[in-house]
């Protein structure tokens, strides 16, 4: 237990130190120009605003966290199918990797207007949580077909010289090659997750979330407005921290059993 204690502090002090000095130059400079509030508020004035609405910020942080934890969810789990699916029929990926770029390309500035005006309305979550799912599945199915593919060449001669079926060599070869390559996606992802849910809600739809509390402040106390930034900031922060902590686990699993 020490022994991890004394790895996660090694890991941790080096951007809590550059956090903490990053805020005092700020603090600083806010001090010794007299920036005005409605430029930049200093960073003791944000926290004081975030104290404040910490329970209405939370609130607003759920609705977001739910959309992206949601959206991060489906399009993973369709990005790992689709690319399961396309490295066994090669005419499906040929298929449907142009129309993955297309639909990546889109801006969600155009989607979402168009998901809640035509299709579930101005009061449903759904088009924000599609949008998120969309960008995730984009970034998955890049990662985890190249991880299937990328495979060694002596691994696959010796698995048909076993006369192993297509299936077998998909289930012992290939999706272990390709663990690395879907938690790369999901470091991508997750706080992808949480940027797409956010910039969703900005254009449109049910008034909740972070994006909407970041909208209604603007013409108000620029404090306030900040205070809904330090919660999408650790909502993002989150769902990064937890990815790798998945990778990790994941990786230790991994040493337990080439040890067994």
């Amino acid at each position: 237990m020490s022994t991890a204690i004394r790895r996660f502090g090694r890991a941790a002090w080096p951007p809590l130190a550059f956090g903490v000095g990053f805020l005092a130059i700020w603090e600083l400079l806010v001090r010794v120009f007299d920036i005005q509030p409605f430029v930049l508020p200093a960073p003791t004035a944000i926290w004081s605003a975030f104290t404040v609405r910490i329970s209405e910020v939370f609130e607003q942080t759920l609705v977001t966290g739910t959309n992206a934890l949601v959206g991060l969810l489906i399009g993973t789990f369709m990005g790992v199918l689709m690319s399961l699916i396309t490295v066994r029929f090669r005419l499906l990926e040929e298929l449907i990797t142009p129309l993955a770029v297309a639909l990546n390309a889109i801006p969600i500035v155009v989607i979402v207007p168009v998901l809640n005006n035509m299709l579930f309305g101005t009061t449903s979550q759904i088009p924000r949580r599609l949008m998120v799912a969309l960008i995730v599945f984009f970034v998955v199915f890049v990662n985890v077909s190249k991880g299937l593919r990328q495979v060694s060449a002596t691994h696959l001669d010796l698995m048909r010289s076993y006369a192993a079926s297509p299936s077998a060599i998909l289930l012992k070869v290939r999706v272990p090659n390709a663990l690395g390559y879907l938690f790369t996606a999901l470091r991508i992802s997750a706080p992808l997750a949480v940027i797409t849910a956010f910039v969703a809600e900005y254009f449109g739809g049910v008034q909740n979330g972070l994006a909407t509390g970041v909208r209604s402040s603007l013409n108000g106390s620029k404090d306030v407005t900040w205070a809904y930034v330090i919660g999408a900031s650790a909502l993002g922060l989150t769902f990064y921290v937890i990815s790798v902590a998945l990778e990790r686990l994941q990786r230790g699993k991994q040493s337990a059993d080439q040890l067994t």
